[in-house]
């Protein structure tokens, strides 16, 4: 008991710069090579995974990468239990939902395909657990932590038994936890959280000195937390700004680099457009050349026909006039006809023969009888 008050007297004043949520703290504490972060790590997981946790290992935090121009995601945990169960624990402390639903089933995927499954059979498969702790509201329901799984529509789920189901996304979303809640009815999750978000208070708040002194596993993390000075929390800090200040360039650089690619795309495509515009100018000015060809064939034409028009009408003239000159031509035959056919009728009167008729004019004696009809 002096044991814990000492702690307590002197975490009164460090306690203040100490910050859970800043999640290289987060690593650190939980994360550290040495019996009391293993104790605390093994609450923690108890804790929010419902499960017993007697052994747990933390493994390098690093995921490899697949090639070069691959985003390094950064594990801030990644622990493995003694059936080698992994979990990846995260403190996302960002005020935003950005990316969120694509970059943590990436981890979860990233994660449960890390095992080396040569010569192995997918049977052998070990459970793998991503688990998120969020500083903001995520989904709309009031549970502080939600499990995901393969599911169909309508909740059908992909496995038929639970020990199938090997790979699991797990969210706890601390601002759902009530504050201002009796600590006396508070579970173990919520007043873990409530020592997470307010354990710089330190002693300030009565709740967190109510944890301290009576709650085990509060009393655990405390001791954990209480290892680390002034110093070393700004030491911490200080690696937490430069870790995420490169974590911020690279992802600069990687939006700029596919910003750069984008530009270059739509320069390409921009290109594609202009050559293709001018080939259609090209194709356009050379239907207008057929059709201004077009024009002149057929304004050729159009004299072509006028002129046989004219000819026709020339021809049709020349017709006319010949048929006028036939019409003429038949009717001065036909008036020396009847001339010659009163004569004949007149010399027959007079009693010529018709011997005779036909020898005075040249005519055979049919053309006469004929002529006389």
């Amino acid at each position: 008991m002096n044991d814990l008050n000492e702690m307590l007297t002197r975490k009164e004043v460090l306690m203040r710069s100490a910050n859970l949520l800043n999640d290289f703290a987060f690593k650190y504490v939980f994360g550290e090579d040495c019996k009391e972060a293993n104790d605390a790590l093994k609450s923690l997981l108890t804790v929010f995974l419902e499960r017993k946790v007697n052994k747990v290992v933390v493994k390098n935090s690093e995921m490899v990468k697949d090639y070069s121009k691959m985003k390094n995601p950064r594990l801030d945990l990644l622990v493995e239990f003694d059936d080698q169960t992994m979990v990846d624990l995260e403190m996302q402390l960002r005020q935003t939902k950005d990316n969120l639903m694509n970059r943590f089933p990436y981890y979860s995927a990233r994660l449960h395909g890390s095992q080396d499954m040569e010569g192995k059979s997918y049977s052998q498969l070990k459970e793998t657990i991503v688990m998120i702790f969020f500083n903001v509201n995520i989904f709309e329901n009031d549970n502080i932590c939600n499990t995901f799984r393969y599911k169909c529509d309508g909740d059908l789920p992909f496995v038929k038994e639970e020990k199938e189901d090997r790979m699991k996304l797990r969210t706890i979303e601390m601002p759902k936890v009530d504050l201002n809640k009796p600590l006396e009815v508070m579970n173990e999750q919520e007043k873990m959280i409530y020592y997470f978000l307010n354990c710089h208070k330190g002693m300030e708040d009565s709740k967190i000195k109510m944890m301290i002194e009576s709650d085990e596993v509060i009393q655990m993390l405390e001791k954990r937390v209480e290892t680390i000075s002034d110093d070393r929390w700004k030491k911490i800090i200080e690696d937490f700004q430069k870790l995420h200040e490169n974590e911020e360039r690279i992802e600069l650089q990687l939006e700029l680099e596919e910003l750069q690619k984008a530009k270059e795309k739509v320069r390409k495509a921009q290109e594609d457009v202009r050559k293709a515009e001018e080939d259609v100018r090209k194709e356009l000015e050379d239907v207008r050349k057929e059709q201004e060809d077009v024009r002149k064939e057929q304004e050729d034409v159009r004299k072509a026909q006028e002129d046989v028009r004219k000819a026709q009408e020339d021809v049709r003239k020349q017709v006319e006039e010949a048929d006028k000159k036939v019409e003429d031509a038949n009717r001065q035959i036909e008036q020396m006809n009847q001339v010659m056919k009163q004569g004949i009728k007149a010399m027959l009167a007079n009693g010529m023969s018709l011997e005779l008729i036909s020898k005075s004019l040249s005519k055979s004696e049919d053309e006469i009888m004929e002529l006389l009809k």
